[in-house]
Order: structure tokens, then sequence, then C-alpha cells
């Protein structure tokens, strides 16, 4: 059975999905264990409680991992200590799936400590964004699939009753989203079929060379977001994609939200209006712009990272379609 849900011009529509080449972790259950860790910056109690209320509402069972609530230079403890949190969760039969407190800084201290052969060998959804962009691309170079979305952090404070939250619960319950969203000016209409990947530019961008560079992966849609990166920064990082020849290989982009950036003062009309100058030299790109993803909750639906979807750019409205399900 399918849910239309319409709220600020998106349309949601929740199915079912068959499997793919990348590996999908199970869908959770009622009374399922979900790991509470963090990965990147330091978490607060009160943060830690209210995602654990708000995943017990769901029918989950949070297990904050021991070193949770750690601080260590304003990281969510030492490299070692938040290594050993993640590690504690994906070897746990128990543990379902993995939830990270907040974002911040410091998932990649935890990549240099885990061969990415660790993630192939116990596929678990793990859920996050912003830094744990980071621990998303590891799971894509391991060929398991993740959820990019909302944690603790917001879940708590925001509710678990928005569409946003509800299309999160869907999904982690194997129903997935087809999205429906206006079109752009700036958009590129067209067809793409391939693998998504993406989040944070900036993380996933600081992965180049590495063995959990993303951006190596082939056929890929690419959806970017980003906060407090000033226009010039982001062209940084554009230019990077253009020289590394990932804009002309890819089959499509989903340009999110880019928040917290100051007004600009080098002639671009905004951030968009920037991004527009690079991707329109590939005019058989299907290009999606202002997609619903990114640094606040209600614009941060989930996206499942290393999914085969189609991304359908038209004149009226874009249509990405997750496993292709109809």
């Amino acid at each position: 059975m399918r849910t239309n849900i319409l709220l600020f011009c998106l349309t949601v529509v929740l199915t079912t999905a068959a499997q793919t080449h990348f590996r999908m972790p199970p869908p959770l259950q009622q009374g399922d264990s979900i790991a509470i860790i963090s990965p990147s910056g330091a978490a607060t109690q009160a943060m830690v409680d209210t995602g654990c209320v708000a995943l017990r509402r769901w029918g989950f069972v949070p297990v904050p991992m021991p070193n949770v609530l750690k601080s260590w230079h304003g990281f969510g403890g030492t490299p070692q200590e938040r290594t050993s949190d993640l590690l504690r969760a994906l070897r746990d039969p128990s543990i379902k799936a993995v939830m990270a407190t907040r974002g911040g800084d410091g998932a990649p201290h935890v990549l240099s400590r885990i061969p990415v052969d660790t993630f192939a060998c116990y596929p678990k959804w793990i859920i996050g964004f912003s830094d744990v962009t980071a621990l998303l691309c590891a799971e894509a170079r391991a060929g398991v699939m993740s959820i990019h979305a909302s944690m603790c952090e917001a879940l708590g404070y925001e509710g678990t009753r928005d569409t946003v939250s509800r299309t999160l619960y869907a999904t982690l319950t194997g129903h997935w989203p087809r999205y429906v969203v206006p079109s752009h000016r700036f958009n590129q209409t067209g067809v793409a079929h391939g693998t998504l990947v993406g989040g944070n530019m900036s993380v996933y961008g600081g992965l180049a060379g590495s063995p959990y560079d993303i951006l190596d992966i082939p056929d890929i849609i690419l959806f970017i977001e980003d906060t407090g990166e000033n226009i010039s920064h982001v062209d940084r990082m554009l230019h990077m994609l253009e020289v590394r020849g990932v804009l002309s290989r890819l089959k499509g982009l989903i340009v999110g939200k880019f928040a917290k950036y100051k007004k600009p003062d080098n002639g671009f009309e905004d951030m968009y209006d920037m991004i527009h100058t690079y991707v329109r030299r590939y005019p058989d790109l299907p290009v999606c712009y202002d997609f619903p993803v990114g640094h606040a909750h209600l614009n941060n639906f989930p996206m499942v990272v290393g999914a085969p979807v189609t991304l359908n750019v038209g004149q009226e409205s874009t249509t990405l379609t997750f496993f292709d399900s109809e």
C-alpha cells in the first residue's frame, strides 16, 4: 500500500523495494535495537535522552554505546573511543542499525582506524548526515547501503511525527520514498538511472583519493549539500569535481540546500547561480535544484545512499524514484 503525503509542495510516495547489487541491510522491525554513537562532535545528555525517547516512540530499542557522552577537544571522545563504539555496534548481532547523535567534525578519525571491508562484514544501516557523511561513504565503498537522514539531535528536538521523520521511519522499516518536488529555473531536464551517493560536499570532498572516495563509483547520481561554506569554498569544491572529471561522468546531479553562507559579494545572485555556471557546461546532464536535503530537519528528507534510483527532471516537476518502483 502506498501513502501520498503533500508538504511544502513535496510529494512522498512510499513503496517496497527489491534487492540490488549494493547490499541492503534488513528492514527494522518492532523491538529491534539501534546503537547510539557520537562519531563526530560531543553530544549532551539531553541530546541522547531525547533521541532515545523518539526512537522508543517508533517501537525501537535505543542502545547508547559506552562512550557516547565522552568529550575530547570537542569531539565525541578520543578517536580510539569513537572507533570502539562503532566497532562494538557493528559486531554486536543484537544491534540492527546505528544512529549518530549529531554531526560536527571528527568522523574521518574513525575511518582511518577501520578498514573498508569491516563495513562489508557487518552490513547494518548507518543513519546520519553532515560529518557522518564520512561513514556513509565508507559503507558505499564497502557495497552497503546507508541512510542520509536526521539524527538523534533533530529527532529529539523536532519530534517524530512530521513528514520528514515519518519518512525516515518508513525507510527504516523497508518502505522506500519516491519524491516529487517542484521545478526550479536552473533545472536541466532529462532522465538518469544510477546509484545514489552524496551528502555533505566538504566531507566527501576531503576523502578524495582515499579508500573511502565515493566519486570513483561508476554510474552515480550525486546529491550535494553543505552548511557554513561560502560561495568561494563551494566553487573550489566544484572545480575539484570538474578537474577530476567527475562532473562529466555523472549520470545526474541533485542540488540540495546550502545553509548559513554569507550573502554573495562576487557578482553571483546566490549559491545556485554559482553552481549553475559549472553544470550548464554539461547540457545533457539532468540536474535538479533546491531538493529538500540539507542542514535543516524539515528540509532533510531521507536519502538511501547506494540505492539504484531514477532521476526524472521534467519541465513541471522532478521525481526521484528509489529501486525503480512504480
